[in-house]
């Protein structure tokens, strides 16, 4: 995209919220400027004790910049996109132990 032309009321350029939309307008060239950094990332999460979600993400990040002739602006937008889900399903176990919350002692005990 190359420079826009956007019309702006008088008053926005005061600095005032209160006269920001008065006035007439005047004609500004703006040129964006921006910059979009990607990542790719990888979930899996348990649900139960034979079934697994995998989750495939694309993370953006856009940094965009607005050059004016009076002031600059910039921004950063993070956002995060799911590209798949899906459910993986493995055999049920003949035996299952949930061992959470019991220290290796207790874990002996329990085989024994």
């Amino acid at each position: 995209m190359g420079r826009v032309d956007i019309k702006v009321p008088i008053g926005a350029i005061s600095g005032t919220k209160i006269l920001s939309g008065t006035g007439p307008n005047i004609n500004i060239k703006v040129m964006p400027v921006g910059s979009i950094d990607t990542e790719i990332k990888t979930e899996f999460e348990s649900k139960g004790i034979n079934q697994t979600v995998y989750r495939i993400y694309l993370n953006l990040i856009c940094e965009i910049k607005i050059i004016m002739p009076y002031e600059s602006i910039s921004r950063k937008i993070e956002n995060q996109i799911l590209l798949v889900e899906t459910g993986i399903v493995g055999d049920v176990p003949e035996t299952y132990y949930n061992l959470e919350g019991i220290n290796g002692e207790d874990t002996l005990q329990l085989i024994h």
